[in-house]
């Protein structure tokens, strides 16, 4: 049989890694630009947090057609097309004049990042065997946490040499660059690519998983939200989210304006928590596969989940006990690692439930994350500026990572979710 000397499948894993990284460093640096960009525009902080905000706003409102799309037309011309316009309207940040035009171009952003996840959760399900999905998606996902914990510091030292509007152009043709290379290499099941070892092949076709006999090909919005299990993966998806987004959006100029530090002493220390995140994604992901493989596929999903919130419940809340940097920034690592842990279980749990319709169920689990994600970055500014304190934020996070423990202890990946008896 021939044979390639590196498995394609992991040269793609490295493609989609780089991919993230790029996703969220185009996401996160406008959270390093915030005081140059309010200093230049004018905006408070509650101006900017809805600046943030909008950004999660349009990303999960076209999460589920993205992925639907995805599924229909497959990852290929999907992911190089959202990549493209995406990177286009991250340059075009740079032309915004005032608070209207900063909106509706974060907005535009936010939708056409939509679908990037979704997609990539195709590619995991036509690539990969299962019993690779845990690793798989923890790469994936820690690309995105190095991706925004490599921007904060670069995003600082940029902002001091060519200023915030050259800076989003140098961004935006980065991902013009991967759109364009995506397109041209990748195809959609490794039967189509020529380069690929026929032993390699068969294996994939051996191990992945295999459609459900009857499945219907277009899965339609109105059964997803008709299932059980789908509002509880959406549920403990907006809990992981409510804490993540706040290391991505306002954890720069939590630190900075509370510890008064400068901007690159400030985006080193923001880079320590989502570096953390990374870690998570890939110890979950190494959970995931290796419990899978002895035969326990609910625990598999279930137990990283589990540990990573209840990990993120206590760090959040040791947050409210410290008054040092290096403390609260050891704290919010430590709720970051957590919350990032559940990732790779949720994804792979998606794909589980969701096989050929993985994009489609994947984009509504994605939608309704980054609805709360929305509310996280308004909610911050507001409670802060209601209550004169931070400390209630950080307790809201931690109650809802133990609403989310709740719901995984239900959670069935072996219950596709066109077959699910459970109808609410």
């Amino acid at each position: 049989m021939k044979k390639t000397i590196i498995p394609v499948r992991f040269l793609l894993v490295a493609s989609t890694f780089l991919l993230t990284v790029l996703l969220y460093v185009d996401r996160a640096c406008i959270s390093a630009a915030k005081g140059n960009i309010s200093a230049d525009l004018g905006f408070s902080m509650t101006e900017f947090g809805w600046i943030m905000g909008v950004f999660t706003l349009g990303y999960a409102l076209f999460q589920t057609p993205a992925g639907k799309l995805a599924d229909l037309r497959g990852a290929r011309g999907v992911i190089a097309g959202i990549v493209t316009v995406w990177s286009f309207l991250t340059a075009l940040t740079g032309f915004a004049w005032n608070y209207t035009s900063m909106l509706v171009i974060r907005f535009l952003f936010g939708a056409g990042e939509a679908g990037a996840f979704p997609a990539l959760s195709k590619v995991v399900y036509n690539w990969f065997p299962i019993s690779e999905r845990g690793i798989i998606q923890g790469i994936n996902f820690s690309g995105s946490r190095i991706g925004a914990a490599f921007a904060m510091p670069l995003v600082a030292w940029m902002l001091h040499e060519i200023g915030w509007r050259h800076t989003f152009l140098v961004f935006g043709a980065f991902g013009i660059l991967y759109g364009i290379l995506w397109f041209l290499i990748f195809r959609e099941k490794p039967e189509q690519v020529g380069f690929i070892g026929s032993d390699e092949v068969e294996y994939i076709k051996k191990n992945r998983q295999q459609a459900s006999p009857g499945a219907k090909k277009a899965l339609p919005f109105n059964t997803i939200m008709k299932s059980a299990t789908m509002w509880k993966t959406m549920v403990q998806y907006i809990c992981s989210n409510f804490t993540f987004y706040f290391s991505l959006t306002w954890m720069y100029p939590y630190i900075q304006e509370r510890f008064d530090l400068g901007l690159i002493e400030a985006g080193f220390y923001t880079s320590i928590p989502l570096v953390a995140g990374a870690v998570g994604n890939w110890l979950a992901g190494i959970v995931v596969d290796a419990v899978y493989r002895s035969g326990r596929w609910k625990l598999s999903r279930r137990l990283p989940a589990i540990i990573g919130f209840a990990l993120s419940a206590v760090g959040m809340i040791m947050v409210t006990q410290v008054a040092s940097p290096i403390l609260s920034v050891a704290f919010m690592a430590l709720a970051v690692f957590g919350a990032d842990m559940t990732l790779s279980p949720s994804w792979a749990f998606c794909i589980d439930i969701g096989k050929e319709n993985a994009g489609v169920v994947s984009g509504t689990m994605n939608m309704a994350g980054n609805l709360g994600a929305f509310v996280t970055i308004i909610a911050f500014p507001y409670l802060f500026k209601w209550t004169n304190q931070y400390e209630p934020f950080f307790i809201i996070c931690a109650v809802l990572s133990l609403v989310a423990i709740a719901m995984w202890l239900s959670m069935d990946p072996e219950k596709p979710i066109f077959n699910e008896s459970k109808i609410l």
